[in-house]
């Protein structure tokens, strides 16, 4: 069955996901016994008010589990403000039983192929699905073309819709996020589509690519014209850190630059030492990560993000007074999306 629920104003997410959990221990058995009576009108009633009490966007099913006979799925759905409380809601829940699991965002379905539904009053199965992919050089994601023989027959939202569907069906919400790039919703068949159910299989030739720990150095200028030089995890993707939303921005002068204003001599090694401490001190915790970090002008920008649970700014405010090159500065704020690194996201 698939239930939504949605409500107009948010209340304080950690109150919000104790209430909510606190309910479900305490509803547990009438949910149970309407799940038995499959009774999906009272549990959309029921369920639906709680969930949306949670955030008037996020959006919720009952699946098929893996381990319990059901799955109570709570998801952001590919919104990545929401995703951070999708994701601590998950966290907060009670241990799978054999009747409920629970799930922060869709899980890829192995049955994929044999799902059809309605769309826009048309019989829509994933097997009939099609997929032109295009992955960009050097890019760890693959962009994809979808189409459907009911397609040509439905407007432009309904079909992107029903492919956004799909693709949760097929890889998962979260891997969807984390290897899908642009996604088209094609009128026509793409030239060289293959069978959507090949999806999973591409997306694991790209990931096995993909190696842990590494970094790309972009260059550029700014908007003075002054050179910029840009460091990042490759790739750098807040869904591999959902809970991650608390933005650190370490703002270090270097007093010794070279002409186009990029650190020289001592300043490049007490900048060096600098990221090393840090890097030591974020790895101790487990709970943050140095995402880029940018160069310009007598100045590195160092971006760090960590869950807000955690100590990680308190750590960095005491290790910045230790920069013996001028005067540096931490600013903290909230960024679920990592909008402060959007330029580098990949």
């Amino acid at each position: 069955m698939r239930l939504f629920g949605r409500k107009n104003e948010p209340v304080d997410p950690a109150e919000a996901i104790s209430d909510f959990w606190t309910w479900w221990r305490q509803t547990r058995p009438e949910i149970d016994a309407y799940i038995e009576a499959e009774d999906t009108q009272a549990l959309a009633e029921l369920i639906g008010g709680a969930v949306t009490t949670l955030h008037p966007s996020l959006i919720w099913e009952i699946a098929p589990g893996g381990t319990a006979r059901h799955a109570l799925v709570v998801s952001a759905s590919g919104d990545p403000e929401l995703r951070p409380l999708a994701h601590r809601w998950a966290k907060a829940a009670p241990p799978t039983d054999d009747l409920w699991e629970f799930h922060p965002s869709r899980q890829a379905n192995p049955k994929a192929a044999e799902v059809t539904v309605e769309v826009a009053g048309r019989e829509f199965g994933v097997d009939r699905l099609v997929l032109g992919l295009r992955v960009p050089p050097g890019a760890a994601r693959v962009d994809v073309s979808a189409f459907h023989p009911i397609f040509p027959d439905i407007d432009d939202e309904t079909r992107l819709e029903a492919t956004l569907l799909a693709l949760d069906w097929l890889l998962g919400e979260d891997e969807v996020a984390r290897w899908v790039g642009d996604i088209i919703a094609a009128e026509f068949e793409p030239i060289d589509a293959i069978p959507a159910i090949h999806l999973s299989a591409v997306v694991a030739d790209i990931a096995e690519g993909v190696k842990p720990g590494q970094w790309a150095l972009l260059e550029g200028q700014t908007g003075q014209g002054a050179r910029l030089t840009v460091v990042a995890r490759h790739p750098l993707r807040p869904v591999d850190f959902p809970t991650f939303d608390q933005h650190i921005a370490i703002s270090l002068p270097y007093a010794n630059a070279q002409e186009d204003g990029q650190p020289a001599g001592p300043s490049m090694k007490a900048l060096r030492d600098f990221e090393e401490r840090l890097g030591e001190l974020l790895g101790k915790r487990g709970s943050a990560v140095l995402a880029a970090h940018l160069t310009s002008g007598g100045t590195r920008e160092m971006h760090v993000y960590a869950d807000p649970s955690g100590d990680a700014a308190l750590v960095i405010k005491e290790l910045v007074p230790s920069w013996p090159e001028g005067r540096a500065r931490v600013d903290v704020a909230a960024d679920p999306s990592w909008s402060a690194v959007a330029h580098f996201l990949t």
